[in-house]
């Protein structure tokens, strides 16, 4: 086939995209037929593999060519899913990898037309070791289908490409199945986000999983800070001194209130905290309003000592009061407690740093919070983290 322009060669691309969909979706339709071979098939596979795991074995995977690759693939995401898988290339198998097959073991051999002869040739010596296979192919009356405990339907009408006789179809149907199978075991031995974070330390998605809001945070002597009582120039001259904050968090404590009388709002502590005063109690996102009421004076000591976070001042937020005010009026009789977002939505330096870029990416719509302050479960100031620094990472 050739191409007379640029248009058909997208076409033809997105065709063939449209087939390999197409046979995958064939397959699933044919598991979800009850009482379907198919079904059964994937079944039987499902608890020879996880009885092989619960025993303390593995799952050995081998194919060759195209095959092998799917196959090295399948193994990849098993071991990342938590299950344990090696591959062997049936050839180096015969001349002495067959040693790394244990008794529990159960073999995935791939072979689209199950009469691949190198797989072939294992058959015997897996019999004699009492090893269940599972087979993955589209032949279900094939010699390998024949000898295995369990078959995995992996049929496709044809290969995309027209008359192209590349795997393309059938490769990309059996990875699909592969995927099926690494995450159905995943889910069957409760292998949980935590664990699959401690299998990608590393790279981007090791930081999505693992990075903490403390590894990332602007300490409090690099964050800006002001009182509730503190003036509007001196708000810019915060926001100036620090701008990789994005802004400035609003205290009160007793570097800026000498009483009460100056921390109108402290009596009501921020409405966002993520963590409690417990200091076992695990730290979560949460936007979650408090009421709770400090009476005691001794209270109010401990909370002016501990810097209590207030409010959140943005340079979006000096922009719009500078836009709305007067003219006539004196804006630098502002203070910050007339401008700042009270009960600020903040965070714990234990939290995912991916949950607070979430956090304040979604908790307006159409808006995103350009910083969220960083809290103790006790509820003292630690710095904050902000949007931009966390996008950067992510």
């Amino acid at each position: 086939m050739s191409y007379s322009n640029a248009h058909d060669i997208v076409l033809d691309a997105s065709r063939i995209l449209l087939e390999e969909a197409s046979s995958i979706q064939s397959c699933a339709h044919r598991l979800q037929e009850q009482g379907s071979t198919a079904q059964q098939g994937f079944e039987a596979a499902i608890q020879l593999m996880f009885k092989s795991l619960d025993q303390g074995g593995k799952i050995i995977v081998t194919g060759v060519g195209k095959s092998g690759k799917i196959g090295e693939k399948i193994v990849a995401t098993m071991l990342s899913t938590g299950t344990l898988a090696s591959f062997m290339h049936p050839v180096e198998a015969l001349h002495g990898d067959l040693g790394v097959i244990r008794p529990n073991d159960v073999v995935l051999a791939i072979s689209y037309s199950g009469n691949t002869e190198e797989l072939l040739a294992l058959l015997p010596s897996l019999k004699r070791r009492q090893v269940a296979v599972v087979g993955l192919g589209g032949n279900p009356f094939s010699k390998l289908a024949k000898e295995c405990q369990a078959w995995l339907d992996g049929q496709v009408d044809r290969e995309a490409g027209d008359a192209m006789p590349a795997p393309t179809s059938s490769t990309t149907l059996a990875l699909a199945l592969g995927d099926a199978l690494a995450l159905t075991l995943a889910k069957l031995r409760s292998f949980d986000t935590d664990g699959f974070a401690l299998n990608h330390p590393g790279g981007s998605l090791g930081r999505k999983l693992l990075m903490k809001v403390s590894d990332c945070m602007i300490p409090t002597a690099l964050a800006g800070s002001v009182s509730l009582q503190a003036p509007l120039d001196v708000v810019i001259m915060e926001m100036t001194k620090h701008p990789k904050s994005s802004g400035v968090v609003v205290l009160c404590d007793d570097q800026f209130a000498s009483d009460d009388s100056d921390c109108p709002f402290l009596w009501t502590p921020p409405a966002s905290t993520i963590a409690s005063d417990d200091e076992d109690e695990p730290s979560v996102l949460s936007t979650s309003s408090s009421t709770t009421s400090i009476t005691s004076a001794s209270a109010l000591a401990t909370r002016l000592h501990k810097r209590q976070v207030l409010g959140v001042i943005t340079n979006g937020d000096v922009h719009r009061i500078l836009k709305s005010i007067d003219k006539d009026h004196n804006v630098f009789s502002l203070r910050a407690a007339d401008i700042m977002t009270k009960s600020p939505i903040t965070c714990s330096p234990d939290s995912l740093a991916l949950d607070a870029l979430r956090a304040m990416q979604n908790t307006i719509p159409d808006y995103s919070l350009p910083l969220l302050p960083v809290i103790t479960h006790h509820g003292r100031w630690l710095g904050v983290v902000t949007r931009k620094d966390l996008q950067e990472f992510f």
